[in-house]
Order: structure tokens, then sequence, then C-alpha cells
């Protein structure tokens, strides 16, 4: 269940500032026909720091209801209570994992860390995946608090972010014998960290080329490098356009340019600037994704 291309979902929005539900379903539809092997609901990609928890609960509910691959819903605060909370009601919900992004802004010591994550995944009885993204939280998590949470039985993998293969290589290393999973949380790391080790990737730029993303990850995962190389280049540059500013600024407006829904970016991010507009538009159309 935890392999493959899974893209973390942008979350549209109606005119009228609500969660677009049609829209919703549109998009998930769209990735399904795709390949792809999951979805993220509620992740950094889906806006879930400026979604109210109704909001949060909404879309998690709407992507469980409508979809027909895994849903891995983000879960994750720095606040370890409404994290519970999150939790719970995605378990409640019927999804068939959680994501859980480390404590932001707090900055927790490594047994903050372990305690954190372990309180909640002795909440729930299904897979949890841990998410570590230093540039959103500030603290690169150690990986022998990695490690530690490796043991605990249904913590069953982490979406890694930090940057350094090295470093995947290492959890990889170390949790050899805990049956544990290795997710890419970075596009462009997704192909090297495949090749040591890693399963899949939680994904940006699959919102918009699932086909592409998925036939790369499973290639990789069968050993046929030569293909996966070959679109990893070909999707490469549309990968460095989509983080050309914060994300999921430059991936909604990909999203409206495909056609997809999106909708506005609510504050404090604003709209994608003319210039990155038009070098955005220039990868889609390189693509074939636009005319």
């Amino acid at each position: 269940m935890f392999e493959g291309a899974i893209p973390a979902l942008i979350t549209p929005f109606t005119k009228d500032d609500r969660i677009d539900r049609e829209g919703l379903q549109r998009n998930i539809a769209f990735v399904e026909e795709g390949g792809v092997a999951g979805i993220v609901p509620c992740g950094t990609t889906g806006e879930s720091a400026t979604l109210s928890a109704l909001e949060h609960e909404e879309v998690i509910d709407i992507a469980v209801e409508c979809s027909k691959v895994p849903v891995i819903a983000g879960t994750g605060s720095n606040n370890t209570g409404e994290a519970l909370q999150f939790t719970k009601h995605a378990a409640d919900a019927g999804v068939d994992g959680v994501l859980l992004i480390s404590p932001y802004y707090n900055k927790p010591n490594p047994a903050g860390l372990i305690a954190h994550f372990k309180k909640i995944a002795e909440a729930i009885d299904i897979p949890m995946i841990l998410y570590n993204v230093p540039s959103r939280t500030g603290q690169d998590m150690p990986v022998e608090v990695i490690t530690e949470l490796a043991k605990v039985e249904n913590i069953v993998g982490i979406k890694e972010a930090s940057g350094s293969v090295g470093k995947v290589s290492q959890i990889l290393e170390n949790t050899a014998d805990d049956d544990f999973v290795v997710l890419s949380g970075e596009d462009g790391l997704t192909l090297p960290i495949l090749s040591v080790g890693g399963k899949g990737v939680i994904s940006v730029a699959a919102n918009i080329v699932p086909d592409r993303m998925s036939k790369m990850v499973n290639a990789a995962l069968v050993g046929d490098y030569e293909t996966a190389r070959k679109i990893h280049f070909e999707i490469a540059p549309l990968i460095r356009a989509l983080f050309l500013e914060t994300n999921p600024i430059p991936v909604k407006k990909a999203a409206e340019l495909a056609g997809l829904a999106s909708g506005h970016l609510r504050l404090p991010l604003a709209p994608l600037s003319d210039t990155n507009i038009e070098k955005v538009a220039d990868e889609l159309r390189k693509l074939g994704v636009i005319e």
C-alpha cells in the first residue's frame, strides 16, 4: 500500500472560499486515471495550515468517499492534542493510513518527538507515516529518533524531505529489520531515493502529471532505470518550475492552467508572479499538458 507515486492533493476552493467538493472529486478521479498508488489529502500541498478543523475533516471525508485508491490523510500538527483529534477522525472515517509532520515551531527535543508520535500511534490501529521536512518545521528529525520510532508496530514509514539521500540510506540501513518504508518527500530526489531502497514518493507534481510520475516510480521499482531516468529528465524542468515559489503556489496555478479544479490560495499565500506563471505554462506546453 505504501509504495508508488502518491500525490499530495491540492485543496480546491470555490469563489466564496468553501471547499470545492465536486472539484476535489474530479481531481481525485484525474490522478487515479493517471495510475497513482494512493492519495494524500490535507498535506502541506493541500493548504492544511489554513483549513479549519471542520474543513480538514470535510476534505478527508470526501477523499474516503470517492477514492478508489488508498487514502493516507495528513493529520499532523504542532499541537499533540490536535494531531490526535485529526488522526482519530481520519481513522474513524476509514482512511488507510495517516501522515504526520513533525511538530513545527515548537522544535521539541528528541524525547519530545518520540513521545509525540508514540502517543498518537498508541491511540489508533491504522498505519502511520512520519513526515520530516526541515524547511517547514525548522528542525531535521534525527536518524536516531526515526530509528527508535520505526520499532513502534504501526509506525510503518517516513516521508523524508531533508534533501539528503545519504540520510535516507542511513535510515534504511538502521531500519532494515523493522519493515520500514521510506518515501521521497521531494519530487526532484525521487529517483535517487528509489535507487537506495525508497519505495515511492508523496508528490506535488503528480497532481499535474500523475501518469508520468507513476510510470517513473513503477519503472524504478522493477529495476528499469533506463526508463525511469528518461522520464525523470523529461519532467525535471516542470518539477523545478513547481517550486519557483512556495508550494502550493505554483502547483495551484498549474492545475488551473491544466483545467483542473484549483481556485484561489488562502492568505498568507499570494498568487504566483506573472513571470513565474509564464515559466510554469511553458513547461506544461513542452509536456503537452496544455497547448
